[in-house]
């Protein structure tokens, strides 16, 4: 990878800080194909999965062997709100598994990008605040926080609404 191309290690604060750093990520992994991508938010509002590039770069990420876990404590904002991503999810459904844990309180849910590569995590998602980077042992710890969370959880956000 470039230079140009290398994702951050840093600290990041804001929203919008928070927001770039996903449509890089994303960009990224369509660029470089990593094959594992982990989702995690409360409910996906301040993510731009509704935006034509994350939509594109989703579509150049999406082939055969490559997969994406969604988590979150319940779906209802992406549905309204990231149009969008819903359609790429029912395209991509056999790419796609989403989870949900709609007991839990929505700040304690991670709100993460995971990938064997990079990470990033909003430790405070108010401010959107937290770090994204490389690091192995970030990777880790992160990929065994979610883990656990998996485990609460069940099968959510289903790809396709059949209807009565």
């Amino acid at each position: 990878m470039n230079d140009e191309s290398k994702l951050p290690s840093r600290r990041f604060e804001g929203r919008e800080d928070f927001r770039q750093l996903v449509r890089d990520a994303l960009a990224c992994a369509a660029r470089e194909g990593w094959t594992e991508i982990i989702l995690s938010d409360a409910n996906f509002e301040d993510w731009p999965l509704g935006e034509r590039a994350v939509a594109e770069a989703l579509q150049a990420w999406s082939r055969t062997g490559r997969h994406m876990v969604l988590l979150a404590k319940n779906y209802e904002h992406v549905v309204r709100q990231h149009a969008r991503f819903v359609q790429w999810r029912g395209l991509w459904s056999h790419v796609v598994t989403a989870y949900a844990c709609p007991s839990a309180d929505a700040l304690e849910v991670p709100s993460a990008l995971w990938s064997p590569a990079w990470v990033l995590e909003r430790r405070d998602p108010e401010r959107s605040n937290g770090y994204c980077g490389s690091e192995a042992d970030r990777r880790v710890l992160l990929r065994e926080s979610l883990n656990e969370w998996l485990r609460q959880s069940s099968p959510a956000f289903p790809s396709t609404t059949l209807g009565l």
